[in-house]
């Protein structure tokens, strides 16, 4: 791998590899880009196959850290770490007391959270070397869990997307078939359950279906069956990629709105629902709730201001839909270009500014 001419091909700042001896910490920082703010992305621990594959993952998850967080109206950049090791089995106290040591000596151009295969109390030790870290224990003045919120923003964009699709954004009477029904999905189904929605789950584990049936008399059909049910809105909230040639043909939804990652098997099945007329609410924008309510801690956590941020989730759908629709574009790519272009005009006001200091100095 040529870490330059990838670095250069999407304009990377940093790579920053830390290691340990004593406690085995291998990790690598990718931050993508500072232009709005720090970066701030989660580390996640895994065995990579080789490190080549650790430092590729840790570069493309920090430059959707820069879109997620764009898109989102924060003031920060994107950053992410990953640590080479099995989460299970390869942690202790020291790793991350190294690892924060490793963060506070970037002295606050990254600031991390919780990813896959790190805790709570993984960043619990991390603060105790740094304050560049969010996503801590509440009792040091954190959100605690981001499942409620996250929920919060999906129903939110639901909302949004339904008003391009049905002329109007109550969701009373709308059938919503829903993939996966873990933590997020089951708080975003008491919002739809509470507006009049009428739900259709289908879950790997029977128990989350069952509580979905009992709770809020959802209609329980079978994980194949899911994506071909008759419904306004299907709404991915498990794996990725549910959304592809095979789920495709099948789908009878109008708007496509859930809290999974990488709904998009690949780009292109973003083009073909587009030509279908089935409005996609892309992942990123519409799950961005966790993110922007742990990004409320860098200024003292106050939940109803984070609640009032990710209320906004609606609006930036909205601006998404507007541009694909000035664009002649599909929506996933209408959000690229809507974190694109706030990053590009900050980049020109500062460039604006320079200037004019510029000037300023060379009359004295």
């Amino acid at each position: 791998m040529e870490i330059f001419k990838y670095m250069e091909k999407y304009d990377y700042e940093q790579l920053v590899f830390c290691q340990d001896k004593e406690s085995g910490l291998k990790a690598i920082i990718a931050i993508h880009d500072t232009t709005l703010g720090p970066a701030l992305g989660g580390t996640r621990m895994w065995q990579y196959a080789s490190e080549e594959a650790a430092i590729e993952d840790a570069l493309r998850l920090a430059r959707g850290m820069t879109y997620k967080n764009a898109a989102a109206g924060l003031n920060l950049g994107g950053g992410k770490t990953v640590i080479i090791g099995d989460a299970r089995k390869d942690k202790n106290e020291a790793m991350f007391r190294a690892f924060g040591r490793f963060i506070q000596g970037l002295n606050g151009r990254y600031i991390t959270a919780e990813d896959v295969g790190t805790t709570v109390d993984d960043m619990d030790i991390i603060h105790e070397e740094t304050d560049f870290v969010t996503g801590i224990s509440p009792s040091f003045g954190s959100s605690g869990n981001p499942s409620p919120v996250t929920a919060f923003g999906v129903y939110r964009g639901m909302k949004a997307a339904a008003k391009e699709a049905f002329g109007t954004d109550s969701l009373e009477g709308k059938v919503i078939a829903i993939q996966g029904v873990g933590n997020v999905a089951y708080n975003l189904c008491k919002y739809l359950h509470a507006e009049g929605a009428q739900l259709i789950v289908t879950d790997i584990h029977k128990e989350s279906v069952q509580r979905a049936v009992e709770e809020f008399g959802a209609k329980a059909v079978s994980p194949e069956d899911i994506y071909g049910v008759e419904c306004d809105i299907y709404a991915p909230c498990a794996l990725g990629a549910t959304v592809n040639d095979e789920t495709i043909k099948q789908l009878k939804a109008k708007v496509i709105a859930g809290a999974a990652n990488n709904q998009l098997k690949e780009a292109r099945h973003g083009d073909i629902i587009h030509e279908m007329g089935i409005v996609y609410a892309p992942d990123y924008v519409i799950n961005a709730g966790g993110v922007i309510n742990v990004a409320d801690e860098l200024y003292g956590y106050n939940r109803e201001r984070a609640l009032k941020k990710v209320e906004g989730i609606y609006d930036n759908i909205a601006k998404v839909i507007e541009i694909s629709k000035r664009d002649g574009i599909p929506t996933y790519l209408a959000a690229d270009r809507l974190a694109e272009e706030r990053i590009e005009r900050m980049k020109n006001s500062r460039s604006t500014f320079l200037k004019n200091g510029h000037h300023i100095l060379s009359r004295r």
